[in-house]
């Protein structure tokens, strides 16, 4: 089953980390996937827009998210905006990678509740090692950060 298998031991004990790949390039998604499977330990699951990738979060349950930020619809901001809005999916790694990597842009991302923020074109050991960080972060870790970003916003509102 795809599920049990996010979760499942492969040869040598090492844990099987189910991926959702979000962009409208598909030849990006392809060089994600293709670094990511040579690396090992990852099932990957593609989607090519925000819609789509909305749709197979919810029926894979992957265990982190790596999305791009502009994309027709749904954008990446918007994405993580809804994942962190739900409960239920409140706790997933979620990753921005994208060609927008301005001070707006990251902190835009930052405060929608992104754990990284990754630009592209990305180095393939900054990826696992980005991914390996968010995916270790508590759940308690995840709800404080988020926390704090929102009462920094808050301050930032009032002056």
């Amino acid at each position: 089953m795809i599920g049990e298998q996010a979760t499942a031991d492969v040869g040598g004990g090492v844990r099987t980390r189910k991926v959702l790949v979000i962009d409208d390039n598909e030849r990006i998604v392809e060089l994600i996937r293709h670094a990511l499977l040579l690396h090992g330990g990852y099932e990957i699951v593609a989607a090519y827009n925000g819609a789509e990738g909305l749709e197979k979060f919810y029926r894979e349950r992957p265990d982190c998210v790596v999305v791009d930020v502009k994309m027709p619809g749904l954008d990446g901001f918007q994405f993580v905006r809804a994942i962190r809005g739900d409960p239920s999916s409140a706790n997933t790694a979620l990753v921005i990678l994208s060609a927008l990597h301005g001070v707006n842009e990251t902190t835009t991302g930052i405060f929608s509740g992104v754990d990284a923020y990754l630009a592209k074109p990305f180095a393939p050991n900054l990826l696992y090692a980005t991914l390996d960080q968010v995916m270790a972060i508590t759940p308690e870790e995840r709800a404080r950060r988020i926390e704090r970003l929102a009462d920094d916003g808050e301050s930032e509102d009032v002056s």
